[in-house]
């Protein structure tokens, strides 16, 4: 009997002690996540080997670097997994989750890549300018002719799947596409003048429906222009024009299911699979709003100035722009505002509270938020 009383009295203050642990662990947590910092503390440096015009984004969990003659993927310890060699002019790289693609802007040779390396290399007719890559590796191109324009899609391979030629008379000149992640949705914001007025078109078109056209969906609004569409994840796609953000459900037949009003001027527009941001320009203030995939408000924060560099990671929104930075929680919390040795090439969130990667003049440093 007193061993039985003994065992569940060690395991009542076992039980005892375990839940204070657990309250002071969350405790700490919350008391971490809700300072505001202002200073860095770098934890590890590891050297880049870096050429001019090199650049670097994040892909797959791991570091994309790319720049006229090469692109390597780097794990975040800066080691390369593998590297490959090309010859562009004026490289520009558009990432997906899983797959990415890298064009010679104005120019006619592109690169499909993944996690394991290039799965695709394509030589266009026409320059081009502008690419976008679903996860299955299939890639749509905006091709620039002499009088008229062309939307194409290739896989991996380089077959041809898609060809629509369009120029600014007949279907509008084309301002920008997104194809979904499974490769059979295509959008695309076309700029039509007529009679001296301004009108876009919107239409969203499906491969994997049988029609001669493709075309599932076409809205036209008049006197306002949209420069920037997106799938925020496969069943959802977005529009930003000058003065609204519209939301739609990739169906059988996309059906819009939210509507914004923006009041003040897009100066950068930012998004991942979960949330939608805008910098936007006030009479006398910066300040980012942070949305749903329904097109919820979460978050209204004045910042500085406007950031060159936003995205939003996490559900943190990281702004930099030379030596400063500022680090804004989807709750609102200003976790990080003031400015560093070197400009920033990049900051990427990483495993740990507070800790991120930043890219510089150093190479790539491991940081620890401090005051």
């Amino acid at each position: 009997m007193e061993g039985v009383k003994s065992k569940k009295k060690f395991v009542k203050w076992f039980g005892i002690i375990m839940c204070i642990v657990l309250f002071a662990g969350i405790v700490g947590y919350i008391f971490l996540t809700h300072r505001k910092y202002d200073k860095v503390h770098i934890l590890h440096t590891t050297m880049l080997e870096h050429e001019k015009g090199e650049n670097y984004v994040e892909f797959s969990g791991d570091i994309l670097k790319y720049g006229k003659e090469r692109v390597s993927l780097l794990n975040k310890k800066g080691k390369a997994r593998w590297k490959f060699s090309y010859q562009m002019q004026n490289p520009v790289v558009s990432v997906n989750e899983e797959t990415a693609v890298i064009i010679d802007k104005g120019a006619n040779d592109l690169v499909i890549l993944q996690k394991q390396g290039v799965i695709g290399e394509i030589h266009t007719t026409l320059p081009m300018r502008k690419a976008e890559v679903s996860n299955q590796g299939i890639v749509s191109v905006i091709l620039k002719g002499e009088s008229s324009e062309k939307i194409v899609c290739y896989d991996a391979k380089g077959n041809l799947l898609v060809e629509k030629n369009v120029s600014p008379t007949t279907t509008g000149y084309p301002l920008d596409i997104a194809i979904s992640d499974d490769g059979y949705t295509l959008l695309v914001s076309y700029l039509f003048t007529r009679q001296g007025k301004v009108e876009t078109k919107i239409v969203h078109y499906n491969f994997a429906e049988k029609k001669d056209k493709h075309l599932v969906l076409e809205e036209k609004y008049e006197n306002v222009v949209a420069p920037s569409v997106f799938f925020v994840d496969d069943k959802t796609a977005a529009v930003v024009m000058d003065n609204q953000l519209h939301i739609y459900e990739e169906k059988e037949k996309p059906q819009k299911k939210a509507t914004v009003k923006i009041k003040d001027r897009i100066e950068r527009i930012f998004y991942d699979h979960e949330y939608i941001g805008l910098l936007l320009k006030g009479e006398k203030n910066y300040f980012v709003k942070l949305f749903d995939k329904n097109g919820k408000e979460l978050l209204s924060e004045t910042v500085e100035h406007g950031y060159k560099n936003i995205k939003v990671e996490k559900g943190q929104i990281l702004m930099f722009d030379g030596k400063k930075c500022e680090i804004i929680t989807k709750a609102g919390v200003r976790l990080f505002d003031g400015e560093v040795e070197n400009d920033i090439s990049n900051i990427i969130s990483t495993f740990g509270v507070n800790k991120y990667l930043m890219i510089n003049a150093n190479g790539l440093e491991e940081i620890r938020l401090a005051k």
